[in-house]
């Protein structure tokens, strides 16, 4: 089997079942209690609350474990409409994750504005500039890599932008995190992501809050993460998904460029393979692990379970909109029409997946391609 979904969510990887073996063995104690074995359970939080805050160069103060970005958009979003001046309006690109797109017209409502893209889905950063110097925002909102074309945003000089500015940026940093090197995310007032998307457990997340938001708080009950989120901590979980950030760290020496040449290989063949393929987001800087195509022929569904058949597993885009009717939020932000969009396949890789596996889903595509034309004469032999 060759798993090509790896942006909906990732295996548990050797690192991250060891340590979730080895903690939830030893540590096993509610770290809120009093004795011994709860000590050492609530040790174990407070290291790799200070691994991870170092990780992302930010105060481990700033830190809470959650149970992945969609609580973490809700709460954060919840949070700064709730502090947000009357009126003030929340900047966010429509390529956002749906989480952060739900959570920002529930909290917002009507005070909602949406950011101009130029191409491949980024950020205008000079039209943002000058809608924040014109006053009246209230939050900006945009994510770090896009989970279906792969896109890479300005984060960077965002954070910069708000930062001077003295407006709160969020940062979806679901997708960066495990691919690319997470140097000066703490720069970002705030932060949220999720550990299975990098080889952790599902159901754990981390947050980082703003330095100065001392009063962030959403779930009441029992005063965890320094009153910021109630619930007896997943000891366990966070040890392993920390240990397969670590891991990923330490393992793979930042080997971006080759991974990205096997993609880049990956797409000229297609290309050539099956004429009129489209990728969409091409010639943008991406995540080296993705490519989102729309296909000349054949209808993506029928795509993705024959393919299935074959052994790949590949999807049509975001996992939380699978199977849901309509066109992709993204797509119809970059202007692809319906029937483009529903031909649109991704492909998003790991570390371990090798040129061989390519190589396969090439050829797959190829099969299935020709069958769904009903011609051999649309596609070409390999």
């Amino acid at each position: 089997m060759a798993y090509f979904d790896h942006n909906s969510t990732s295996p548990l990887s050797h690192a991250a079942r060891a340590a979730w073996d080895r903690s939830v063995n030893e540590e096993w104690a509610n770290p809120s209690a009093l004795y011994r074995s709860a000590a050492k359970a609530r040790l174990r939080l407070d290291v790799e609350r200070e691994k991870l805050a170092d990780y992302l160069g930010a105060a481990k103060e700033r830190l809470i474990f959650n149970s992945g970005a969609t609580e973490g958009a809700n709460s954060v979003v919840g949070y700064l409409s709730r502090r947000s001046a009357p009126g003030s309006r929340l900047l966010i690109a429509a390529t956002e994750h749906t989480c952060v797109l739900t959570a920002a017209t529930r909290h917002f409502g009507d005070r909602i504005e949406t950011l101009p893209l130029v191409a491949g889905g980024v950020v205008d950063i000079a039209a943002l500039a000058g809608r924040i110097r014109a006053g009246g925002v209230a939050a900006v909102c945009v994510m770090a890599a896009n989970n279906e074309t792969g896109a890479l945003q300005p984060w960077q000089q965002i954070a910069e932008l708000c930062r001077s500015n003295s407006v709160p940026y969020l940062c979806d940093a679901t997708q960066w995190l495990g691919k690319l090197p997470a140097s000066g995310l703490g720069a970002c007032d705030w932060l949220i992501a999720s550990a299975h998307k990098w080889g952790g457990p599902r159901g754990v997340g981390l947050l980082l809050r703003a330095g100065a938001a001392e009063d962030f708080g959403e779930g009441v009950g029992g005063g965890q993460e320094n009153g910021h989120r109630g619930g007896t901590e997943d000891v366990a979980g966070i040890h392993a998904a920390a240990e397969a950030l670590v891991a990923l760290e330490q393992g793979r020496m930042f080997l971006e460029s080759d991974r990205q040449r096997v993609r880049d290989q990956f797409v000229r063949e297609l290309k050539l393979a099956i004429p009129g393929v489209k990728v969409v987001a091409e010639g943008q800087e991406r995540l080296w692990n993705t490519v989102l195509v729309l296909l000349p022929v054949g209808e993506q569904k029928r795509f993705v379970l024959k393919l299935d058949k074959l052994g790949h597993q590949v999807a049509t885009g975001s996992a939380c909109a699978a199977g849901k009717p309509g066109t992709s939020h993204v797509l119809t932000a970059l202007g692809v029409d319906s029937l483009e969009a529903s031909r649109a396949l991704r492909f998003s890789s790991s570390w371990d997946t090798t040129e061989d596996d390519w190589r396969e889903l090439l050829r797959a595509l190829v099969a299935v391609s020709r069958e769904l034309a009903g011609s051999e004469s649309q596609v070409v032999q390999l």
